[in-house]
């Protein structure tokens, strides 16, 4: 009998990194990278910054440890605080409650349920005071996710910050501060796009200003990843949104290198992790080209992406919860692999409830074992050289940079956002990930395969109802015992600075100092912008 062929057989038809994303060859050569330029794999500190922006990378200094919390009142969070820095925690970063981030304060009817439940319940300054007491903000670093309300917030930061002595020009951390994504992915507006950018373009240009140390914006792509965008999507749907406000602070007479070394940005880390590192080495090359060829920066740092992680929340399950440390520390580590100035890591709870103790000090200990005990830190850019990642590098940036290309022939971001096109982009690839969910084609262990009967689950924290009927009686208190007469004469300062072509900030902390509240100064900014619907993009 004639000898059979050996037959190979594989465990699918086609490898992708996910649902939607790359094609996975069997095996990776020479000759994969036969077309990369060499300026693409250039040496760490070089232009155009694949492997990274420093030449010593993490051997000079490690990533900023900085985990987001943020519940109930700020007695509470500021316990928390205090918690994760004696537990090692490099740098803070807030959430705020949804109240706050659609500028509501808690007294008010739609408040009514979520004060304090998805972050710290902030209303004046005095909440921003307690909410830092004992914490010396000269020296530490603050990262805030707000938005819409990111003027006022940032207001209130300066406030409380030189109540204790520390001026603005001191302040180092990261203001969010990027309306286009809410309108993308996560609808916390309250204005209409252009008096939106008009905030935005605003506090860019005040902290270039006045607050030297302090990232006046952190573009995002996070949070189009967790509604469902993939990798190239992220990436090229959040590097779109930075054109547009560069092009923004241009238009309004900015050199590009006076404000662009200080926009920062924020990413998610998914669990395949070759893919995602290959993202971060993707993006760093993709800005500084865009910063040098498009804008004509001259100044590195202006080409510098400079970048936030975070595991991402998506990917974390109700079920079997203890397997999301696992999930997380391969987050973490692709974040660390593709070179990241700054991290959170989830907590294994999260899909569950707020974060526990106990859970956040297993998200803090993920990230210092990958630090110090992994090896992966010694030296730059470890996958660099590798045939996979460098092939996968330039497909992401190639297929990123055909969404920027298909958004500048519809005239930009906004426009973009304005027709639907990169929501219905994003709404297709998140179906598509739930179709292969449900079908078993994607895997998601303890979800669809693994399957146990489930124990227990793990004890989780609670905001009762205490919270919302304590914080309301100290906003009473304090509309009791301000000078209001003083408040209505800065509301109506707010009211006529944003009626002009005049920088909103200096109104707005003058308002905070009189303790205005968050609700009060964004009812005065609605008096003149009115509020923001929704159009019908599908």
């Amino acid at each position: 009998m004639p000898e059979k062929k050996n037959e190979i057989t594989e465990r699918k038809k086609e490898f992708r990194t996910t649902v939607d994303g790359m094609v996975v060859n069997r095996v990776y050569t020479p000759a994969d990278l036969e077309e990369c330029k060499q300026e693409g794999i250039s040496v760490p500190g070089e232009y155009p910054y694949t492997r990274h922006i420093m030449p010593t990378g993490y051997r000079s200094k490690l990533w900023t440890m900085r985990q987001y919390a943020g519940f109930a009142t700020v007695e509470e969070t500021n316990k928390r605080y205090k918690y994760l820095y004696e537990q090692g925690q490099t740098g803070f970063s807030v959430a705020f409650h949804l109240p706050a981030q659609e500028g509501y304060d808690s007294d008010h009817p739609l408040s009514a349920g979520e004060v304090g439940k998805c972050g710290v319940a902030i209303d004046s300054l005095q909440d921003m005071e307690r909410l830092w007491d004992g914490i010396p903000l000269a020296e530490v670093s603050t990262s805030m996710t707000i938005n819409s309300t990111a003027p006022i917030l940032l207001a209130l930061y300066i406030a409380a910050a030189e109540k204790q002595g520390t001026s603005a020009d001191k302040l180092r951390g990261t203001v969010q501060n990027d309306i286009l994504k809410e309108y993308i992915a996560r609808n916390t507006y309250i204005f209409g796009p252009t008096p939106s950018m008009r905030l935005v373009t605003d506090i860019c240009s005040y902290c270039a200003q006045y607050m030297p140390l302090w990232n006046s914006i952190s573009i995002s792509g996070y949070h189009m990843r967790e509604a469902g965008a993939t990798a190239a999507q992220e990436a090229g749907f959040t590097l779109a949104n930075g054109i547009a406000y560069v092009q923004a602070m241009i238009d309004r007479g900015m050199d590009v290198d006076s404000f662009a070394p200080r926009f920062s940005f924020f990413f998610a880390a998914y669990t395949n992790l070759l893919e995602e590192a290959a993202k971060f080495r993707a993006l760093r090359r993709m800005w500084a080209k865009i910063m040098k060829e498009r804008f004509g920066a001259k100044n590195p740092r202006s080409m510098m992406l400079r970048y936030h992680v975070q595991t991402d929340g998506f990917t974390l399950t109700e079920q079997q919860p203890l397997n999301n440390i696992v999930r997380v520390t391969l987050q973490a580590l692709a974040a660390v692999l593709g070179s990241c100035q700054s991290l959170h890591t989830n907590s294994f709870d999260e899909a569950l409830a707020l974060p526990s103790e106990e859970a956040v000090q297993v998200a803090l200990r993920t990230q210092q074992i990958i630090a110090y005990e992994s090896g992966v830190t010694d030296t730059v850019d470890p996958l660099g050289g590798s045939y996979y990642i460098e092939c996968l590098t330039n497909q992401i940036e190639d297929k990123a940079m055909r969404y920027i290309n298909e958004i500048d022939k519809m005239g930009g971001a906004l426009k973009a956002i304005e027709k639907g096109y990169i929501q219905r982009e994003i709404a297709t690839s998140a179906y598509n990930y739930q179709r292969a969910v449900d079908s078993g084609e994607q895997v998601v262990v303890g979800v669809n395969k693994f399957t146990v009967k489930e124990e227990q689950a793990p004890k989780v924290l609670e905001i009762g109802e205490e919270v919302e009927k304590r914080q309301t009686e100290r906003l009473k208190r304090l509309k009791q015992e301000r000078d209001n007469q003083k408040v209505s004469e800065v509301l109506d300062r707010v009211r006529n600075v944003a009626k002009s072509d005049e920088n909103v900030m200096p109104a707005l902390i003058e308002a905070v100092k009189a303790y205005a509240t968050v609700g009060e100064i964004s009812s005065a900014l609605r008096d003149v912008f009115g509020e923001y619907r929704e159009p019908n993009i599908f």
